[in-house]
């Protein structure tokens, strides 16, 4: 008989490097550097007076010793990734935006300071400047 409150056992997340991102795929671990952060949009949610929330987004250049990307920061993740800190990011998917990848972490996913990491980003390999072309496959 099973106890009450039992969870199935977690699995180890399987970290894997930016150069293995690809398009339309999700439930990526990854330890990033953010090489830099700027805000594209900051504004104040028109709800009720007493919870209104500003709405912050950032486009951040994180990477490993790979290659480097787009991640879409949201709200708190904004202040999280600074500019020199290391993250680990968990459950991240790739948004397409304008033909080109973007890493992003919606609400099952999660962002994390941890300690800085022992390795040099590859920022000469950018691979959010790579255009991909949506192809329609008919049978």
């Amino acid at each position: 008989m099973a106890t009450q409150g039992e969870r199935p056992a977690l699995r180890k997340p399987v970290f894997i490097k930016v150069d293995q991102l690809k398009p339309g795929t999700s439930g990526h671990t990854l330890t990033v550097k953010v090489v830099s952060s700027k805000t594209v949009l900051q504004k104040a949610r028109p709800t009720a007076a007493s919870s209104a929330r500003p709405t912050r987004i950032a486009e951040c250049i994180v990477g490993d010793e790979t290659g480097v990307i787009v991640f879409t920061a949201r709200n708190e993740q904004v202040d999280m990734l600074q500019p020199g800190a290391t993250a680990i990011i968990r459950n991240a998917k790739i948004d397409m935006f304008k033909g080109s990848m973007r890493l992003a972490v919606d609400k099952w996913g999660r962002v994390e300071v941890t300690e800085p990491a022992n390795f040099t980003v590859k920022e000469d390999n950018n691979l959010s400047l790579v255009e991909y072309e949506l192809v329609h496959v008919v049978e």
